[in-house]
C-alpha cells in the first residue's frame, strides 16, 4: 500500500456470477463478515469496508492469522510498514498490506501514533 492509496465504492450493482474458490487465510483480507472494498463484486461477504491508513510502529508487529496470542504468527512487519485498518476489536487490528493481501490480525499497540 502507498501513502496515497484511495479506494473507491464501486459504481453499479455488485453480484457474483458464480462460485469462487475461497482464498487461505491470511492471504486476501477476507472473513465471512467483512472484506475490503477492493474485493466488492468479487467475493462475496457481509459487508465491505474502506481501509483507514495506519503504519507499524517502532518495535515492529507479529501479523497473526487468528486474534489470540497463542494462534500462528503469519510474518513479521518491519517498523514504518504500511498497514491498511479494517477492523478493531479489543486490543487487535485486523488489516492487511494492500487489496492482494497479505492479511491477518496484529496488536494495536503495534502501531505507530
Amino acid at each position: 500500500m502507498s501513502g496515497n492509496a484511495t479506494y473507491q465504492v464501486p459504481d453499479g450493482p455488485l453480484c457474483l456470477a458464480g462460485p469462487v474458490a475461497r482464498p487461505q487465510p491470511g492471504t486476501h483480507p477476507l472473513r465471512g463478515d467483512l472484506a475490503h472494498i477492493a474485493l466488492a463484486g468479487t467475493y462475496l461477504a457481509a459487508h465491505y469496508v474502506v481501509p483507514q491508513p495506519g503504519e507499524i510502529g517502532p518495535d515492529g508487529a507479529e501479523m497473526h492469522l487468528m486474534p489470540r496470542d497463542d494462534s500462528e504468527v503469519s510474518m513479521t512487519l518491519e517498523a514504518g510498514t504500511a498497514f491498511e485498518i479494517l477492523d478493531v476489536a479489543g486490543d487487535w487490528v485486523w488489516g492487511c498490506l494492500g487489496p492482494k493481501g497479505p492479511s491477518g490480525y496484529i496488536k494495536g499497540n503495534c502501531l505507530a501514533g
